[in-house]
């Protein structure tokens, strides 16, 4: 069997690091992809250091561009895509006087244009790995905020609830081509992305990053008679 290869958005640091390794753990070779070079290069060597295959690219993906770089670059690297992590995402809180439209827009594009893009732009590697084995897999991060919008991150929750929404809608049109997607909807996460509610919710009280990668290594083992299309990550007594 070839071996199958993966791309992680947002891979340099917090879930998406910890999902390409897991999916190097299993053998894939992985494009992580991520805004800043410095960050992604540290991340890419810490990677290769545990003999994982990497392709790292440097692009925004709130720009068209970067996606198409990103894209291409993989396909010129590994020439076949099994599963696709659509895992970059930003938060910005705000009361509903006081949205910013570069804010707006800034979340609007990064998590949900982008996933969007990333269906089209690798809906052809994607289709040639449903082909062949029936599986191949797209991961779109959503949110416990999209299950359960939450007044100040407004805008970020109704991006999360499009997100499991979209990812219903490419079940509908995809599963029947060998390619399922799953929405992850984590509540809070220990990574730097939840500084701002750890006065709150202390940090061991969190999530941890490995909770949401082993989710992934879990879906890479199910039987292509099988679509999960949503897992929900809660901390005990956490209620939706």
């Amino acid at each position: 069997m070839p071996q199958r290869a993966a791309i992680v958005t947002g891979g340099s640091r917090g879930i998406g690091f910890a999902i390409a390794e897991v999916l190097g753990e299993e053998g894939f070779r992985v494009t992580i992809a991520a805004r800043k070079p410095d960050t992604l290069e540290r991340a890419a060597a810490e990677l290769r250091e545990k003999g994982i295959e990497i392709e790292a690219v440097a692009a925004n993906m709130a720009e068209e561009e970067g996606i198409h770089a990103v894209v291409e670059r993989h396909g010129e690297r590994f020439g076949r895509l099994d599963v696709l992590v659509n895992n970059a995402g930003v938060g910005i809180g705000a009361t509903a006087g006081e949205h910013q439209t570069k804010h707006i827009d800034m979340q609007l594009d990064v998590n949900l244009r982008a996933i969007v893009v990333f269906y089209r732009e690798c809906l052809e590697l994607l289709r040639s790995a449903g082909a062949e084995h029936r599986n191949a897999l797209v991961v779109n991060l959503a949110s416990l905020a999209g299950k359960s919008p939450q007044p100040w991150l407004s805008v970020y929750s109704a991006t999360k609830a499009a997100v499991i929404a979209y990812t219903q809608a490419m079940n509908k049109e995809l599963n029947g081509e060998g390619i399922k997607s799953v929405a992850f909807c984590p509540g809070f996460v220990d990574t730097d992305m939840t500084v701002f509610v750890k006065e709150t919710v202390p940090a061991e009280e969190m999530l941890r990053t490995n909770d949401i990668a082993e989710a992934l290594r879990f879906l890479l083992r199910v039987s292509p008679a099988c679509v999960i299309p949503e897992i929900v990550f809660q901390r005990p007594g956490e209620t939706i």
